[in-house]
């Protein structure tokens, strides 16, 4: 007896960003930097920045009531929430949970998922496997950052470079025809170090020394880390064309993670897709971490640059060092009703 496949897709998607923009225009005032200088190296014009008082989970909320509205369906049938986050409210309870409360999901579980940039990607592919194993039909993936709460905002090299915002899409049985064909989830712990929140862990918990040392912000080697994303993008892309059977000719759109308009070409190349095949947005959001694809895809979509039946590769890169892709035949749940 043929055990009956299940393939898991996309039914829904919802996405916010804070209402203040921060313009490099801006940052010059306060930094030995320009418009000119950042736009040229990064691609990016402006970010988000979350408000005072406001919080990861709060945007993690909003994106996911309107993934639900578009999806359809209430809290009560949800069934497993994960969210991907490197900036969660606090270390513990999960933000997922306290999502999980405020959405009034009562029959969900939850948890979070911490992969750096590439968390909201890993936490679609584990989702995904819950659905294709028929343990639950209804999953939500969050991807949800405050990163402007771990930004110094001293650092010319760091602070132009993040956003903050969420993206949250809900998970389903989708036709045999449709939904996710491959994946791939990536790793070097080596390259850890460069990428990093040093202090406020178990190695090096809060104290005096550690702030005055700048331990709680964002650490990174940018030069390293540009060589490894640029490869990984590449790699990432091409591994799950090559398990699916597929080559670059067969693919119709590609969503990257938005950090650098460099790399991003860099992959477009690497694939022979022109650039209006590619979405773009990291000029007015900036790099928004887990909040990164889901962003791109809602524009995307709403835009009408993704249609029924379109193969679509999502790839990231991010902290720990990671990196991972995954390849969707994309289902019109719109049309199909």
């Amino acid at each position: 007896m043929a055990i009956e496949k299940i393939r898991a897709g996309i039914v829904g998607i919802g996405t916010y960003a804070p209402e203040r923009i921060l313009t490099n225009m801006d940052l010059q005032q306060t930094l030995d930097t320009s418009d000119e200088w950042i736009y040229s190296r990064t691609g990016i014009r402006e970010r988000r920045v979350v408000a005072e008082g406001e919080a990861t989970s709060d945007q993690a909320l909003a994106a996911s009531q309107r993934a639900l509205d578009d999806a359809g369906i209430h809290p009560e049938e949800i069934d497993l929430i994960i969210t991907a986050t490197n900036t969660p409210d606090m270390l513990f309870p999960a933000t997922a949970c306290l999502l999980q409360d405020r959405l009034g999901a009562s029959r969900a579980g939850a948890f979070d998922l911490l992969a750096g940039c590439t968390g909201f990607i890993y936490a679609v592919v584990v989702g995904a496997q819950f659905v294709s194993a028929g343990t639950y039909d209804t999953v939500l993936v969050v991807g949800a950052e405050s990163m402007s709460r771990v930004i110094n905002w001293a650092d010319r090299n760091t602070c132009v470079l993040f956003g903050d915002g969420a993206g949250a899409v809900v998970l389903r049985r989708v036709p045999d025809d449709r939904g996710i064909l491959s994946t791939v989830l990536g790793s070097d712990g080596g390259g850890g170090h460069l990428l990093s929140q040093p202090a406020g862990g178990s190695r090096s918990p809060a104290s005096a020394e550690t702030l005055a040392q700048d331990l709680h912000y964002l650490h990174m080697n940018g030069r390293e880390v540009f060589k490894f994303a640029v490869r990984a993008m590449e790699d990432g892309a091409a591994e799950v064309l090559r398990r699916a059977g597929l080559t670059s000719a067969d693919v119709d759109f590609l969503v990257p993670h938005q950090a650098n308009i460099r790399i991003i070409e860099h992959a477009a190349k690497k694939m022979k897709l022109p650039m209006d095949r590619v979405s773009v947005n990291v000029d007015r959001y900036g790099n928004t971490s887990t909040a990164s694809v889901p962003l791109a895809l809602d524009e995307s979509l709403k835009s009408g640059k993704i249609k029924d039946g379109d193969n679509v590769i999502m790839v990231g890169f991010g902290a720990g060092l990671t990196w991972a892709g995954l390849l969707i035949k994309w289902y019109d749940y719109k049309k199909q009703g």
